[in-house]
């Protein structure tokens, strides 16, 4: 059933890897059980705040095109636990390693993601046209998050407690600089379903970007998102699952995953931009769906289709029954009937139905809070942060 989650501050959501609900459950721990904890969490929150005006001024504006011969030439840089951005150089495109391991792989991670884009794709860097791959590491001290800040990556280290460092996962990277390559393609909105799509496409590519790496099947991919992210003793595999939304994690210190993987799951909520870090869950279950479907490697296929929707389809205000749409028939094109047949089977299967192609498609509209519908009553989610509700027998 759906679910309808309390109203905060939107300006608590940005586009980083960690999802906020996870710091706002951490700011009301007791500092008596957890010392620290919820402080460095409203820290975390604090940072949202101000880096949104940042995202609201990168709204709409695609940034200057860069062409380079080489393409995706990566210089990785050091914050030396301050703020200011870039920082010092520590690593550019063919110096060896260094000994400083969150350098090598940050610069590791840039250079397979822009593999994967170039061998898969033939896309030349995240622009298309070679834009330089630039990262910063040791972003402030202890800060627990990474983001693409509409023109480089930046890494945290973690706190050791409860997230390792950040430049430990392929897949955050892949999907952090996925928003990238969104931001000069469909430049899907960050709030609601258009903002879950936006998510939903980081966290497809991230993970193939990963799968490719390893050359792995879909069967054979564990479809998870910052696995091994979590400190040592917190209960957690990732931060989400593909496979299964809503398994990734269960430890009193972060709450539980609450990505549903179904439409009938679907959190209405003013906090996160709309929920587009939850919400999510719902067309990252389809795309795993579908490469299921395929079969083989989910980059030949399932990755070509949403691929070609995110590059020549969506747009800004896309929602997901326009994007299961888009996939169809993006799927039809490629693949015929029975790539077609795959994908609408799996878009079903998350509760979207496509019927007919994506140029018949009604835009979705936005399932209305439980408290304005015939009927409906609110019920405490004994959870605390969400409230569940469902219709009156």
């Amino acid at each position: 059933m759906r679910r309808h989650a309390r109203t905060a501050d939107r300006e608590d959501s940005v586009r980083a890897i960690v999802p906020p609900h996870v710091f706002a459950h951490m700011a009301r721990l007791s500092d008596d059980s957890w010392p620290g904890l919820a402080e460095r969490a409203r820290e975390s929150l604090a940072f949202a705040r101000e880096v949104r005006a940042e995202r609201c001024a990168l709204r709409g504006v695609a940034p200057l095109r860069t062409t380079t011969p080489a393409g995706g030439r990566r210089t990785v840089y050091d914050a030396q636990h301050g703020m200011s951005l870039p920082g010092r150089p520590v690593r550019r495109e063919g110096d060896p390693a260094t000994a400083d391991v969150s350098v090598n792989e940050a610069y590791d991670a840039l250079g397979a993601t822009a593999h994967y884009f170039k061998k898969v794709h033939a896309r030349n860097s995240i622009d298309g046209r070679g834009l330089p791959l630039d990262a910063t590491v040791h972003y402030r001290r202890s800060f627990n998050n990474a983001f693409w800040n509409g023109r480089q990556m930046v890494f945290g280290d973690g706190d050791g407690e409860i997230f390792g460092r950040f430049t430990q996962s392929l897949d955050i990277i892949g999907h952090e600089l996925t928003h990238g390559v969104t931001q000069y393609e469909a430049g899907l909105e960050y709030e609601g379903q258009s903002g879950a799509l936006n998510e939903h496409m980081s966290d497809v590519f991230g993970s193939l970007v990963k799968q490719y790496a390893l050359g792995q099947t879909a069967r054979k991919a564990d479809w998870l998102i910052g696995a091994g992210l979590w400190a040592p003793g917190v209960q957690g595999i990732a931060l989400r699952s593909m496979r299964a939304p809503g398994t990734a994690y269960d430890d009193p210190r972060i709450g539980r995953d609450p990505q549903p993987a179904h439409m009938d799951g679907y959190v209405d909520t003013a906090d996160d931009n709309g929920g587009v870090h939850i919400n999510s869950g719902i067309p990252n279950h389809a795309f795993y769906l579908a490469a299921i479907g395929f079969g083989g490697r989910a980059w030949v296929k399932a990755g070509k289709v949403w691929y070609l929707a995110l590059t020549q389809t969506l747009r800004r205000d896309a929602d997901f029954m326009v994007a299961a749409a888009a996939t169809v028939d993006a799927a039809g094109t490629q693949f015929g009937t029975k790539g077609a047949s795959i994908v609408r089977a799996a878009w079903k299967l998350v509760g979207i139905e496509v019927k007919g192609s994506a140029g018949r498609q009604r835009k979705a509209r936005r399932p209305k809070p439980a408290a304005r519908a015939k009927g409906a009553v609110k019920r405490a989610d004994p959870r605390g942060a969400e409230r569940r509700h469902r219709r009156a027998s």
